[in-house]
């Protein structure tokens, strides 16, 4: 208000109107936020306390909000995006659906280990086995680095 020139005095008062009658309510907002983005959008824990506290709300408020979301919550939010992508990607080669899996996820506020985790789950197939020529980045085995399906990409060991 004070940048659209409302004395000082005028704006406390009206505020404190807003906020006796509920039309303002930090705790009610980021409850709202959190649920709102989590299931709509898919958001994790840390992307939406960035959000939160973008929007001035309080620390603890925020964490409170937050508090709703467990490491369950996350991870099918996380298996559900991935699933929800991976319809779009059949004609992509495993490693490219791997990478923009990993970084989508990355982009929404999981941690490197649970995307990591979760893309590789999804991306295995339902019976467990192997698919031919396919391995998850980051095992190894007879001679090939670390990087598992990068190497077929480029023609490693």
């Amino acid at each position: 208000m004070g940048r659209r020139g409302v004395p000082a005095d005028a704006a406390k008062v009206v505020l404190d109107r807003f906020c006796e009658v509920g039309l303002i309510d930090d705790v009610a907002f980021a409850d709202a936020w959190v649920r709102s983005r989590h299931t709509g959008r898919g958001l994790a824990a840390r992307a939406l306390a960035a959000e939160l506290r973008a929007r001035g709300i309080d620390h603890e408020v925020a964490a409170d909000a937050l508090a709703e979301i467990g490491p369950d919550d996350e991870r099918r939010a996380a298996v559900a995006l991935v699933q929800r992508r991976l319809r779009t990607m059949g004609t992509l080669a495993r490693e490219v659906q791997f990478r923009r899996l990993v970084a989508m996820l990355a982009r929404k506020g999981f941690s490197h280990s649970l995307a990591i985790e979760v893309v590789r789950a999804e991306l295995r197939p339902a019976d467990g086995a192997a698919r031919e020529g396919y391995q998850p980045p980051g095992s190894s085995s007879r001679g090939r680095s670390r990087f598992g399906m990068l190497d077929d990409a480029v023609g490693g060991s």
